[in-house]
């Protein structure tokens, strides 16, 4: 049963935007905090952006400026405005959501910006 549902990546040029969506469909527990990973080849899985219940955010220093995470608590979805984009920010990004139990991912959609 899939829980998370991610949405909106694809290939863009440099310095153009992309916003990505995840959808939550899980219900019965309350959600702690979202937010968004990425992994480029050969990397490790980075921190980009989180967003907590209470509307924190927080960001990864090669994203600040130029990515906006926000949600919308009755959609269950987070999303990420990603402008200004790079090369370097070529990665599959995969969403997350933090419950009292548990924690979900997404399937990861990619994101390739061309130079």
């Amino acid at each position: 049963q899939v829980q998370l549902v991610e949405s909106g990546g694809g290939l863009v040029q440099f310095g153009g935007s992309l916003r990505l969506s995840c959808a939550a469909s899980e219900s019965r527990f309350s959600i702690y905090g979202m937010g968004w990973y990425r992994q480029a080849p050969g990397n490790q899985r980075e921190m980009v952006a989180s967003i907590q219940s209470d509307g924190t955010t927080k960001y990864a220093d090669f994203v600040k400026g130029r990515f906006t995470i926000s949600r919308d608590g009755a959609k269950n979805t987070v999303y990420l405005q990603m402008n200004s984009l790079k090369p370097e920010d070529t990665a599959v990004y995969y969403c997350y959501v933090n419950y009292i139990v548990r924690t979900d991912w997404g399937q990861g959609t990619q994101v390739t910006v061309s130079s």
